[in-house]
């Protein structure tokens, strides 16, 4: 259990025994009767019994409540992306799952936007992928044919 989670659980504890000790504000406090005044006391008795009894059952309640807030999503495979259909002839999967390869698979923002693309103008993975490849390309200042855009680029053949 994260360190956070224990600073709510006793938050959540010490709210509860305030409440039943009556130690909170109440809006009318001068209007009890001998029925509230019962239920108060066994209210009191449960929260002491609690708070003596804290080391029996908040190891219960660990194993209850989840280590963290969130669950991790497990890592991407290349078994996921070809099955997302991010596979062709030329760009073949099956060596890397063959293979055993360890890797976490293709990359997420990549496959995003090949995604994407293959959804927007309803082309091919491969076409989808060329596309993303030269925006990329554009984007770094590098033209479609793989030379730099910039006119100060100097060239020796």
């Amino acid at each position: 259990m994260g360190l956070t989670d224990r600073y709510m659980l006793w938050s959540y504890a010490l709210v509860f025994m305030a409440a039943a000790t009556g130690h909170l504000p109440r809006r009318h406090a001068h209007t009890t009767t001998s029925r509230s005044q019962d239920k108060n006391y066994e209210t009191k008795k449960t929260s002491i019994a609690l708070y003596v009894y804290r080391n029996n059952w908040i190891p219960m309640l660990e194993n209850i409540l989840p280590e963290h807030a969130y669950e991790r999503l497990r890592p991407a495979t290349f078994e996921d992306d070809m099955e997302a259909g991010l596979h062709s002839d030329a760009f073949s999967l099956a060596g890397n799952i063959g293979g055993q390869d360890s890797r976490a698979g293709l990359d997420s923002a990549g496959k995003k936007e090949v995604l994407r693309i293959m959804r927007r103008q309803k082309v091919t993975f491969d076409d989808a992928r060329r596309i993303y490849i030269e925006q990329k390309f554009a984007d770094n200042g590098i033209g479609a044919d793989g030379r730099p855009t910039d006119p100060r680029a100097v060239f020796f053949s």
